[in-house]
This record gives structure tokens, sequence and C-alpha cells, in this order.
């Protein structure tokens, strides 16, 4: 059973404030766990093209050293971009003004 339809399964007796809580609860872990495969799948394809140039049956130790880099320098962007994004939102939020006004 996925996450949401274990959610709905767990639904039975709340109060619907509570039920629609849970769903969105769910929804963004389902859309975090999307993101996240995305990037996975993105990082890794943009790093195999740019360390791979001859595919072969087995890395050399520069293709290696190459996609060990690489993912790391794009996991570390995307973490600086993910929190700016955080704190904008949150200061949005707590300000009440919207993301094209900061």
């Amino acid at each position: 059973m996925d996450n949401i339809s274990s959610a709905f399964a767990s639904l039975k007796g709340g109060s619907p404030q509570e039920k629609k809580e849970t769903i969105k609860r769910q929804v963004s872990a389902e859309i975090a766990m999307a993101n996240a495969q995305e990037l996975i799948t993105k990082s890794t394809e943009k790093c195999y093209a740019k360390c791979v140039p001859y595919p072969g049956s087995s890395l050399s130790s520069k293709e290696e050293t190459c996609l060990d880099r690489c993912l790391q320098r794009y996991f570390e962007a995307f973490n600086i971009v993910s929190q700016s994004y955080v704190r904008r939102v949150a200061a949005e939020r707590n300000t009440g003004a919207t993301l094209d006004t900061l």
C-alpha cells in the first residue's frame, strides 16, 4: 500500500480538520519524495554526461573522482538554493509579503 492509500485508510474516525491535515502531510511527503528522485536522476545524468565521455564496462579512477566531485557540488548547490527558498517562504509567512517583493 502506498503512502496516500495508507493516509486515506488512517482517516477513519478523525475530525474533518484532522483528515485534511493528514492528507496535506501525506501529499507533501509524496511531493518531497518525487522531488528527491528527480534531483538524483537529473544530477546523475548531468554528471555522467560530463565525466564519462566514452562509456565502457567500468569507470576509471579519474571518472569516479569526477563523478564524486560533480555530485557533491550538485547537491551542495541544491542545498543552498533549498535553504534560501525555505527562508524566503518563512519570511513571507511572517510578514505577509509575496516572494516577488522580497
